[in-house]
């Protein structure tokens, strides 16, 4: 399968890249290079901002489907950081999908459309909780950037209803780079950081709450791929995470329907990588 990855360069597609199946050929689309020793240093990139249609239109000529991650990343985002590149630029993906005749799009939503709901119980719920979100669940943005993502999966129900398109949209959990690639990595990196010590509070707690949102980056990939292969899915909205017991996010709803079965799960873990 040819796809198009948007903001191929970042965490995600990095994962994409490493643990999808090598059936799959990717074009990659991002609005910077990267050289030295990320990754991708050696892969051919459109360079193309997604809120530019006819810049990134091209792209998606000769595409069987398209990964959309690119986009502002962050809660800390202001309305007009996430307007242009997660609403505007979600958009013109769906439409350049559209217009090409692409029939899949998934798409990396995130778990901040839902996010009060962790404000709203946090830390008690890091610690086990009798919460459980799932694709049924209103939406509760903790932010601007969590409203952009709601935003994106709204237009992504709207191209797979009125077109005909397969939409799947991943309420993304906590993906990191391969150095943290464990349930212990936001805790590990706030000490790499200088931010706090090995068995501080705040450690223990960036730990608890890694425990409940981590999703491996083999399992982010898997998710993928699992929606790449389906064709049964009209619009679906589905969770990222792995199979952590303390998780309030259902992924019973992506087995069922997509098949995905984590290989990984946060409880495995009692202590950092050596």
């Amino acid at each position: 399968m040819d796809i198009l990855i948007t903001g191929s360069h970042g965490t995600v597609g990095t994962a994409l890249t490493e643990h999808l199946p090598d059936e799959h050929e990717f074009t990659l689309l991002d609005e910077r290079t990267v050289a030295g020793d990320h990754p991708h240093a050696d892969y051919d990139t459109v360079l193309a901002d997604v809120a530019d249609y006819e810049a990134i239109r091209p792209a998606f000529e000769g595409q069987d489907a398209v990964v959309h991650l690119a986009g502002y990343p962050r809660t800390d985002g202001t309305f007009d950081e996430v307007l242009d590149a997660n609403v505007v630029g979600t958009h013109n993906v769906l439409e350049a999908a559209r217009d090409a005749g692409i029939t899949h799009v998934v798409f990396a939503s995130s778990n901040h459309v839902v996010g009060m709901t962790e404000v709203a119980n946090q830390p008690d719920i890091y610690f086990g909780t009798d919460v459980e979100l799932d694709h049924t669940a209103p939406i509760r943005p903790d932010s601007e950037y969590g409203s952009s993502k709601a935003a994106g999966e709204a237009f992504g129900r709207q191209y797979a209803e009125n077109y005909g398109m397969n939409v799947y949209a991943l309420r993304i959990c906590s993906v990191r780079d391969p150095e943290y690639d464990h349930p212990f990595g936001d805790a590990e990196r706030g000490i790499d950081d200088g931010r706090w010590e090995r068995g501080s509070d705040e450690y223990l707690r960036q730990a608890a709450r890694m425990k409940c949102m981590w999703q491996s980056r083999r399992d982010c990939a898997q998710l993928v791929d699992c929606c790449l292969q389906n064709d049964d899915v009209r619009f679906g909205i589905f969770y990222g995470v792995s199979a952590n017991e303390r998780s309030w996010f259902d992924i019973d709803h992506a087995r069922e329907r997509l098949g995905y079965e984590p290989q990984d799960s946060a409880d495995n873990w009692d202590m950092p990588p050596k």
